[in-house]
């Protein structure tokens, strides 16, 4: 089926049964330019949750879908494909969380939305990439247990007084960016600012000019002077950088890739609407407590 063809009918659906189409800022043009929203995992969730849409079609992966499931629990959640997880989220399980908070008995528990809704269950409160900083410093503990990402839970230290006892988990893609893809990029651009996002190394921080979540590199693209931008981030969000500045230029730092984001295409969104596939539900007592951790973030 042709692309144009593709799009007309999953508009025609998504009209028919009231759907809304999410895209994470990482998914491929093509899907980015048929959603509804575009952004990061939160926001979109929370978008979903206040539409008047009945069904939701998120296109990003399992965790983020699990999230719109939660905030939204009387509508239908669907993920285009079911085999679009995140590696950082599967390197923790509950009952490894359960475990690892029996030897730190009293500790708070900070966790990443990059989890699944079993391990925001764990929680005391979740976090994104761009409030990390003020979650932790929220809780005013001395010592905090910090899931799963190592890099992110660095990253946050560096603006705390608490000691953040973290997990050893990473993304992979933000993990594999070095310091030297950044002085590679900036030898060919040297007027470019150097964005690094939280998940990335701390020797990756260290040379970039500003640390920003997906979310705050969109809106730091728009209000920015500069004209140049090198970006240590998957390189799917240059798409819409672009787009929406296109007077600007941006450069990925690496070209280290989410394949686990660029498994939905036009297809499997259509295919989606059409069978309901694929149907994300997330247990009542897990999604209670998971909401609650999710709703003292949004609190702060």
């Amino acid at each position: 089926m042709e692309k144009k063809e593709l799009e007309e009918k999953i508009k025609r659906f998504r009209e028919a049964r009231k759907a809304v189409i999410l895209a994470h800022n990482y998914q491929s043009p093509e899907v980015q330019d048929i959603a509804d929203f575009v952004g990061d995992s939160l926001e979109l969730s929370r978008k979903a949750a206040a539409s008047d849409a009945e069904i939701i079609v998120f296109c990003g992966v399992h965790f983020m879908a699990e999230t719109a499931a939660i905030l939204a629990p009387e509508k239908t959640v669907l993920l285009p494909d079911v085999r679009a997880g995140c590696p950082m989220a599967d390197m923790i399980t509950a009952d490894e969380l359960r475990a690892w908070k029996n030897r730190y008995p009293g500790r708070k528990v900070v966790g990443y939305v990059n989890t699944s809704a079993a391990v925001k269950a764990e929680c005391d409160i979740c976090c994104t990439s761009s409030n990390a900083v003020a979650v932790v410093n929220s809780l005013g503990g001395e010592e905090i247990l910090f899931v799963p990402d190592r890099n992110l839970a660095a990253y946050a230290a560096r603006f705390t007084a608490a000691r953040i006892i973290a997990w050893d988990g990473f993304c992979y893609v933000h993990d594999r960016i070095r310091v030297e893809d950044v002085r590679e990029k900036k030898t060919l651009h040297p007027g470019a600012e150097v964005w690094a996002h939280p998940e990335c190394r701390p020797a990756v921080i260290d040379v970039a000019d500003k640390a920003l979540s997906t979310g705050k590199m969109i809106a730091e693209a728009g209000r920015s002077g500069r004209r140049e931008f090198i970006v240590a981030t998957e390189p799917g969000i240059i798409y819409r950088l672009k787009k929406e500045n296109p007077e600007k230029d941006f450069y990925p730092a690496s070209d280290q890739v989410c394949t686990n984001m660029k498994k939905i295409d036009l297809a499997k969104v259509l295919r989606s609407l059409e069978d309901n596939t694929h149907l994300i539900k997330v247990p009542a007592d897990v999604a209670e407590k998971a909401r609650g951790a999710i709703e003292k973030m949004i609190r702060i």
